[in-house]
């Protein structure tokens, strides 16, 4: 661009030199055209480089780990309806590319922070966020979400492929118990979404919306009473049994929804909450329950 406004310079100039030559020869008709000629070349002079125009991405364009594909507002809306964002949540989208996600988070009333790693998008991310008047609650990093930390967040949003989905996966895995996941389109592989639609209204393209909730750790043994609890754990299913009383009760309907466990064991169904090594609730008969996690096991 330099280069350009220089030459461009160089060649008014010289037209300059030969106006004014050719004014002190030709006749009025001709100075009057040298003239004019002069005045163009002067207002050329005057004219500095021309203002960039605002940045604008393309669909489908190159980043980092995938392109870019802009996201359909009705699908990020459900998204944010599946994950029941609320004010007194802090969502975290990892590849924020134009800062839709972000921005319609931070209009419900939460705060939400964009980590993207092209920096013109996080420049215009920020210049959207200005725009609808929601700059406040809504910031941007530029970064790279595989270095960054973001544990803090309560709620997670993502449209990436599943192998980055998969890659981000024990990082998700290990945030606090009860943190919402919300993807568009890419699933988890065999982490199994604890909810999935594809009525967005007005979505045309990339329509799938998934939710999950980060289960608690609970594999290994447990004291229930005077009975041991053993549980197995892929992701939010659970499999085990109670051993009470000499006897051994298989589990069924062993699930957990983030800090919360439900099983059943001999008709007796359990339901309650997990804080780290132990865990309590009530019984569908009323009565309270407390374990607590065996050590070493």
């Amino acid at each position: 661009m330099e280069q350009a406004v220089t030459t461009d310079t160089d060649s008014a100039r010289n037209q300059c030199a030969v106006a004014l030559s050719g004014a002190t020869r030709g006749g009025r008709l001709r100075r009057r055209a040298r003239r004019s000629a002069l005045l163009a070349t002067l207002g050329l002079l005057a004219t500095g480089p021309a203002v960039a125009a605002e940045y604008q991405p393309e669909p489908y364009q190159s980043g980092k780990d995938v392109v870019w594909v802009p996201s359909s507002e009705a699908l990020v809306n459900a998204m944010l309806d599946m994950a029941k964002l609320g004010p007194q949540d802090y969502l975290v989208d990892l590849g924020s590319g134009d800062g839709i996600t972000v921005i319609t988070a931070a209009r419900r009333g939460a705060r939400a922070l964009g980590i993207e790693f092209n920096p013109d998008l996080v420049a215009l991310s920020r210049r959207n966020a200005e725009k609808a008047g929601v700059a406040a609650r809504a910031s941007f990093v530029q970064g790279d979400i595989f270095a960054s930390d973001f544990s803090s967040a309560t709620v997670v949003s993502l449209f990436l492929l599943q192998e980055l989905n998969l890659r981000l996966r024990p990082t998700l895995l290990a945030m606090k118990p009860g943190t919402r996941i919300v993807s568009n389109t890419f699933d988890m592989g065999e982490w199994q979404p604890d909810e999935t639609t594809t009525r967005a209204p007005d979505c045309t393209s990339f329509c799938t919306a998934y939710r999950w909730t980060v289960p608690a750790q609970v594999a290994g043994t447990w004291r229930l009473g005077a009975g041991e609890l053993a549980l197995a754990q892929s992701f939010q299913v659970l499999d085990g049994s109670l051993e009470l009383g000499g006897g051994r009760l298989p589990l069924t309907d062993a699930r957990l929804d983030g800090a919360r466990i439900r099983f059943t064991a001999g008709g007796r169904r359990y339901v309650g909450e997990v804080d780290g090594d132990s865990m309590q609730g009530t019984a569908d008969d009323g009565r309270p329950w407390r374990a607590t996690r065996a050590p070493g096991r």
